[in-house]
């Protein structure tokens, strides 16, 4: 039953999310005026904005004008319902599961807006950023200072990084591993490398198939965001796996 009250919820809030996505980069209210077609303007009824369900009656086109509506609005929506309805199971009733919904609604935004705009508003990252380790320090209060060494380290690294490479990625990226460490600890690092992991293979993949060349800058924030999720859920098993790996590499046990 929690698990299907969350992903109720995550539909909700992937709604509240595409809302976000479009007008934060816009530097416009995220409150007011009321959700409307970003091409003819015209108000979105309550009936035509049931998530994912009001996209599929409408045939992927505004009630007003016609014009077509971004396959994006659907899918962030059903991302963040399954990804809510999947941390209920992960994590159960309490401070846990309420540190994962935040974590997963800001990357979910964060990649919507790197995705289509290069860009990782420090509106968003910085609340989350405080948000998480507020949350980290009250589910575990003697590990605080982890969390926030975490958070500069992961951070620093990066900077180190964009300093070395410049144009490899941008202050956004850093700040954001930072925020990635006030909510997984330790684990942010994790995040970070199968980010930079599963990016490297999609630029390699896109190459391959003559999408991109070798000089475009792919947006790693949202790479960034799949490393978090990967690691939220099941960060512990993904290091035990590396260090079996690593451990069987050398010759090890």
């Amino acid at each position: 039953m929690i698990a299907f009250l969350a992903g109720l919820l995550g539909l909700v809030v992937g709604s509240f999310l595409n809302v976000v996505i479009h007008r934060v980069p816009l530097r416009r209210s995220i409150v007011w005026p009321g959700s409307r077609c970003p091409d003819c303007g015209a108000p979105i009824r309550a009936p035509d904005n049931v998530p994912v369900v009001s996209y599929a009656l409408l045939g992927g086109r505004c009630r007003s004008c016609k014009s077509r509506i971004s396959l994006r609005y659907p899918l962030v929506e059903a991302l963040t319902g399954v990804l809510f309805a999947a941390a209920a199971l992960r994590f159960g009733f309490g401070l846990p599961l309420l540190s994962a919904l935040v974590l997963i609604g800001t990357l979910v935004a964060l990649a919507g807006i790197d995705l289509e705009h290069r860009l990782l508003p420090n509106v968003i990252v910085g609340p989350a950023a405080v948000a998480g380790l507020a949350l980290s320090i009250l589910i575990n209060p003697g590990a605080w200072w982890v969390y926030t060494v975490s958070a500069l380290a992961v951070s620093g690294g990066l900077f180190a990084l964009a300093i070395a490479y410049p144009g490899g990625m941008g202050m956004g990226d850093v700040k954001m591993g930072g925020m990635l460490g006030t909510f997984l600890g330790p684990y942010a690092a994790l995040a970070v490398f199968l980010g930079a992991l599963v990016g490297s293979v999609t630029a390699g993949l896109l190459m391959a198939g003559g999408k991109i060349d070798r000089r475009a800058a792919l947006p790693f924030g949202v790479f960034l965001a799949v490393g978090g999720i990967l690691v939220l859920f099941a960060g512990p098993y993904l290091w035990g796996f590396y260090l079996e790996f690593a451990a069987r590499l050398v010759g090890g046990p």
